[in-house]
This record gives structure tokens, sequence and C-alpha cells, in this order.
């Protein structure tokens, strides 16, 4: 029988090895083998949910170290000349560590503000890491967007980026006539002092700060999402034709129909399906970006850049120009366009029991939007679908279909409606709204995520290198979160059990149609981990899918061009399919890629949020109804009725007592009313201030349940007998947590 360590020397190891730290290679760094894992597993996951350690993808890493691979930016030379970089994220409580580079020949140089891809490792000379470059990924910030201001000392500019904790100093005659409080693009101008404030130029005046079609380029450069292509990625795609037939499959007699949302501003999949016996023949055909854009390319180089598309409900930063994105690459309708095709056979049943890939040449028949394609199917065709019901028909017919497969296979019955924000002639927020689901989202839905197992299972099988699409099962501590949010709501799950989808199911159809139900979905929700790229397959829990990799959206994400090419080598299509340095770096781009998805969806979810509060401000002062949807040490956050925005009520407005956070349940008690606030509760607020600057709102707490929060000034901390009593008692809970974990 192998030894079992102890806790204490896996977590010397684990701190040790922070780019090696995977289950396996614990076990084989200590000799433990056979049925010995199952403890080692047990004592990992009870590392993990004390907090010790954290689960980074396939790694496990101390839950104060950094992941082996992760941004940088470079804050410059130290006093000594050395070059040190910080973490562009950082959450630790700690300050952020300080990592050496460690720069080799031939390798850019690096300045200050620069965003770089780094591999990482513990030690360095007055720092916490050495880092080794993998590739630049943005040049110190040239171009900044802020307010203009007027001081005594000058004028100045106020970066709107949170990140950025420096003001640019603007000289006479470079304002370009800004005035106090305007938002302006400046550039910066001369060289980088290192003592005083950097010089800037203005370059254009944007208005006021708040106006609405402010705020997506405030998310743009604050999150420093590339908003402009370079010269030679726009000069290739000026020079991209359109393809012939030649050696590609013709499908140009199928009836591809494209059916994407009114607004759409790429149509990058088309679908049909035909009777084949008691079964289906599906159709998916997904646009050829790869014929356009070739490994190595300055296109390349540009979309592996971007990651994905970023869309905001006034403009979209894409992936690739316009001049692709917007028409070669999108499969408009009565033009010839170049798609890989996938030709999927299903039974009555909807059980896939083939597949096969092409490379073609198609038509699409028709662009149709998700509206009147159900309204078609409902009985009330208009001029634009009556030409193609037959067609409409027999998709929804397979859909069904496939929708028994999806049921039988139970992936996670999540239900949150898609806020949407809709905008006037002026760019101002006219409304928001929640669209209904419809089975037409639900078919296109349905046909993606079969082509997407199709595309894994077949770089699997001819073993061709790819990025799957990973999501793993929760982690126990945040399915704890979810237990307690289910027994707030008055619902139960189950502690103890093998988690599956089904489990999670369970949970979320007992609070369907029901006050709780979106908070229930959204509580499910967060238990979720991130999902990410990796060329590794780790599995799909959300979607309950063995193996997944995004083959339907190359117009807009850089890992769905990758798999096109990996299928193009795989079949020996052409030579434009992965490259040597594709697959050499591809764990490095399943990295980085991850990252600027994250990326957009903080700076898509930023904008909403500023949206919301430049549609509010007008209601400030007024009662608004919702929900407490969180709740932290400084205070609660409410979800409001109608628009789904989030507000804070701090602490400090919480009434006229104090509050005591427990978090190991996640409430707050009143020190003298005895009084607890959760999650999930009703209540009664009043808008304080909606800044659209930043998009936050300021609430304060009326009544919890219709009954209502005494109003006042709170007594001065540590005053009354109370208030001592309460603080021993924290004390001497603390003290016995503490012995019992010993």
């Amino acid at each position: 029988m192998s030894r079992l360590p102890s806790k204490d020397e896996v977590l010397d190891w684990i701190r040790s090895n922070p780019g090696e730290t995977s289950k396996r290679e614990i076990a084989r760094a200590f000799g433990v083998k056979g049925a010995d894992r199952i403890p080692l597993k047990a004592m990992l996951k009870e590392l993990q949910a004390n907090g010790d350690i954290v689960k980074d993808r396939k790694h496990l890493r101390d839950r104060d170290a950094l992941p082996p691979v992760t941004v940088l930016r470079i804050e410059g030379p130290d006093a000594m000349g050395d070059l040190i970089a910080l973490p562009a994220q950082w959450e630790g409580e700690e300050p952020a560590p300080r990592i050496l580079m460690a720069p080799r020949p031939g390798e850019p140089a690096l300045g200050a503000g620069d965003r770089v891809l780094a591999r990482i490792a513990r030690g360095g000379e007055g720092a916490a890491y050495t880092g080794r470059l993998i590739r630049r990924i943005g040049h110190g910030q040239q171009k900044i967007l802020g307010i203009f201001r007027m001081t005594e000392d000058g004028a100045r500019i106020l970066p709107v980026d949170k990140k950025s904790s420096r003001e640019y100093r603007v000289a006479q005659g470079e304002t370009g006539g800004a005035k106090d409080g305007e938002l302006v693009e400046a550039e910066q101008s001369g060289p980088r002092d290192r003592l005083g404030l950097p010089r800037a130029r203005v370059v254009a005046r944007l208005g006021d700060p708040g106006a609405a079609r402010s705020v997506s380029l405030i998310a743009i450069a604050e999150h420093q999402i590339p908003n402009a292509f370079p010269d030679d990625a726009v000069a290739e795609a000026r020079a991209a034709t359109p393809v012939a037939l030649g050696p590609r499959t013709d499908l140009r007699h199928l009836p591809l129909v494209t059916i994407d949302p009114a607004d759409a501003r790429d149509h990058d999949d088309a679908v049909c399906a035909l009777k084949a016996g008691t079964g289906f023949t599906l159709w998916a055909a997904i646009a050829d970006v790869a014929h356009y854009v070739r490994p190595g390319s300055a296109l390349d180089r540009e979309a592996r850049n971007r990651g994905n598309s970023t869309y905001f409900p006034d403009r979209v930063v894409p992936m690739l120009p316009d001049g692709l994105s917007g028409d070669l690459c999108s499969l408009h309708e009565g033009v010839d366009r170049p798609c890989i095709a996938l030709e999927i056979s299903i039974d009555a049943d909807g059980n896939r029991t083939g597949h096969r890939f092409h490379r073609a040449l198609m038509t699409s028949p028709a662009a149709l939007h998700y509206d009147e394609v159900q309204q078609a199917v409902e009985g009330r065709p208009t001029d634009r679908t009556t030409p193609h019901l037959d067609t409409l028909t027999t998709l929804f017919a397979a859909y069904h279909a496939l929708a028994a497969a999806r049921d039988r296979r139970n992936p996670l019955h999540l239900d949150l409606p898609e806020r949407k924000v809709h905008l006037d002639d002026t760019g101002t927020v006219a409304a928001i709204t929640y669209p209904d689901r419809l089975d037409a989202h639900r078919l296109i839905e349905e046909f993606m995520v079969t082509a997407n197992v199709c595309a894994a299972e077949t770089l699997e099988a001819k073993r061709q290198p790819l990025l799957y699409r990973v999501h793993e099962e929760p982690a126990p501590e945040k399915l704890d979160a979810l237990r307690k949010l289910a027994e707030a709501t008055g619902l139960n799950l189950p502690k103890g059990q093998v988690l599956t989808t089904k489990s999670l199911n369970r949970l979320l159809d007992a609070a369907a149609g029901s006050d709780d139900a979106e908070l229930v979905n959204m509580g499910v929700l967060r238990s979720m981990t991130q999902a990410y790229y990796a060329p590794e397959n780790f599995a799909h829990f959300g979607l309950a899918l063995c193996r997944y990799a995004h083959f339907t959206s190359p117009i807009r994400r850089y890992a769905d061009l990758l798999v096109h090419r990996a299928l193009i080598s795989a079949h020996k299509w052409g030579d434009d399919g992965l490259s040597p340095a594709d697959t050499q770096r591809l764990a490095d781009t399943a990295d980085w890629i991850s990252q600027t998805e994250r990326r957009s969806m903080v700076a898509e979810r930023d904008t909403t949020d500023r949206y919301l509060a430049a549609y509010l401000r007008d209601r400030v002062g007024t009662e608004i109804s919702g929900r407490i949807s969180g709740i932290a040490r400084f205070g609660v956050f409410v979800k409001l009725d109608g628009t789904g925005a989030d507000g804070l009520v701090p602490m400090r407005r919480l009434g006229d007592e104090y509050w005591h956070y427990d978090r190991e349940v996640n409430t707050l008690m009143g020190d003298r009313s005895g009084r607890v606030i959760a999650v999930g509760q009703k209540v009664l607020t009043r808008l304080v201030e909606a800044e659209a600057l930043t998009g936050g709102l300021l609430l304060d707490l009326l009544d919890i349940e219709g009954k209502a929060i005494p109003q006042g000034v709170r007594p001065a901390r540590g005053r009354g007998p109370r208030r001592a009593q309460t603080r021993s008692r924290i004390r001497k809970g603390k003290a016995a947590k503490k012995a019992r974990r010993k």
C-alpha cells in the first residue's frame, strides 16, 4: 500500500510546481497508485472546498498563486533597470505579485502599458515570479478616451479606463477646442517622461460622456478591445474575391435558409432538412472563412488578436473587416457562397446514424428572421415565408426529433430571458425588453449543437489536433452556495449525491413558473464554472456531452476558424488547413481566446449596465420593487423588477442599526432587531443615484417582504451594551470555528 501524503505536503508540492499540478501529477509525485488515489482525490476536494487551493481548468493551484499562462501588464523598468509586470487581472486580497520579465534574444522590446501573454514560474530576484513572453497582445496605451477637465494647473484628461491611475496633461494649442466635462479621444504626445504627468493631444471631441452614443466607446476603451484594423489586414480583405465552384461539392440546389435575428449583422450558418425514410437528412452549411483568412496572414494575426467579435446595442466590433464579415463570408440570400457543409443522418427518434463533411458552394434561397419563421409554422405565413413553407415544415419536424434526443440526454434546463436594449434614432435608450424564446431559436441552437458534436467526433477519429469547448462541473463551494439559495426559496438540492445535470434540472423544474424561477436559474448559472477553450477534452457538463467543439460561427469566433482549418487538414481539402504554427501554439491560443471571450462579455455587460443607468436617471427618487440577488460584507445587491438592473444598497444605508455578515449562510442580521436579510427576499427600494458613466445604481432599502426597514442615523461604531454583547458573541463564534478546524 502506498503512503498517502499529508495535506501540508500536498500544499507544499502544489506551491513548488505551479505549472504541473494536475491530480495525475500529484499522484505520480507521491507514488500514490491504485485504490489509494480515491482518498487522495477526496483530500484534494477538501482542500479546494476549504479555499486552500483553486481549480484553474485542469490544474490545481495555490489560492494566492497565478496560473502558469496569464495576461500581464508591463509596468516598466524598476530602479535596477529590470522589466517588471503585474497580472492584468488580480482579485486577491494582498497586493498583486510582481513578475520579473526575462527577455530572450530576438523578442520585441516591451514598454510600460504593453499587455503580454506570458508563461510564468515562481521565483525571481525581488519578484514573486519570473515571466517569459509568449506574445505581445497590445501596445502601451496610445489612444486615450477620457473626460476633459480644466484645472488651476492647466488642462487635464481623466481616462475612463478604471485601471488607469494616471491623468494626462494637455498643452495649450492641443486641446482641440474641448470644453470642460466633455468626453474626448486623445493620443499620447511627446516622449514618455519618467517623472510628471504624460502629455496627450485631443484628436476628437465626443460630447456628453453620459450620451448614449458614448457608452460603447467607453467600454471599448476601458477593456482595450481593438477597434481599428491594421492597414495590411484591410488591404487583404479588399483584395478578396468571390469563390468559383472548382473542386467543391455543388449544394446550390439545397434549400439552405438562414434564420437569424431581424437585426443580424452577419449570416454564418444555413440549414435545411430532407425526409429520408422514417428519419431525416439534416444539412448545416457554415461560411468558409478559412478560404479567406489564411494562416499567418495579416487577417489571421488580427483575428487571433481580437479572438471574437464584440456586440453592443449600437455597434459591433467585428473579428474580421466588414468586407468579409458583412459580405463575402456572409451567406446572403441569392448569391453563391463558399461553405463547409455537414450532412447528418438521424432516425425518427433523433438519434444520429451517420455524418460527413463537404467543402462546398451554396446559394441560400431566403434570409429569414426568427419571428417570421415562428409565425409561419404557427399558420401565419407572410409573402416572404410562404414560398418556403415546405422547407420550414420539414425543418421543424427534424427539430422535434432532435429535441427528443436532447431530452433523453438531459442538458441543463436553464431558462434565462435575454435582456435587449432598444435605442431610438438619437441613440437614447427607448425601452428594455425581454424577447420571447421561440421554437425557431431552439431549432437553430439544436442544429448547431449537433454540428459541433459532429466536428469534434470527426477530428478525434482522424487524430487531428483541435480546440474543444470545455465546461467542467461546478466546484463544491459553488454547489453549497446554490443549496443555501434553494433552501431560501423553499426548494431543495440534495447533498451527497453524484452531481449530474439531471439533479440540477429537478431544482430548475421545481422553480419553473414561480416567482423564484429567475433567481434559481441565476443561482444555477452562477454555480457553473466558466466555459473555456482547450486542446484537451474535459467534456461539456452543461450540455451533458462527452465532446464538443465550436464549429458554427467562424465569422465571429477564432476558435471556430481553427476547427475549420483542422477539418480542411483532416480531409486534405487544400493548403489552407492548420499550419505547423497553429498546431504548435494551440494551447496558448486556447488560453488567449478564452480571455478575449471573457473580455468581450464583461465589456458587453458593462455597456448594458451603463445604458440601464442612463435609462433610469429620470426615475431617481422613485420607489422600485425587486429581489435580493446577492449579499456581501459591504452591502446588498438587488435585481430591480422591470429592467433587471442590478443596484447596490451599501451597508451604511441599511437603516439605523448595524448588520453582521454571516459568510457561511450568506445573510445579514441586525444587531438590535435580529432581522435577517437573505438572498431571494422581495424588497422595495428607492433609487438614490443612477450614474451613467460607471453604470452604478445606488439604492435605499425601504422594506423586506412587506416589513419596513427603520430609517435613521446609525449609532457610532462600538457604542452601547448591545453592540458589545454582539461583538463578544462574534469573537466566541470565531474561536469555536477555529477550534473545530484544528
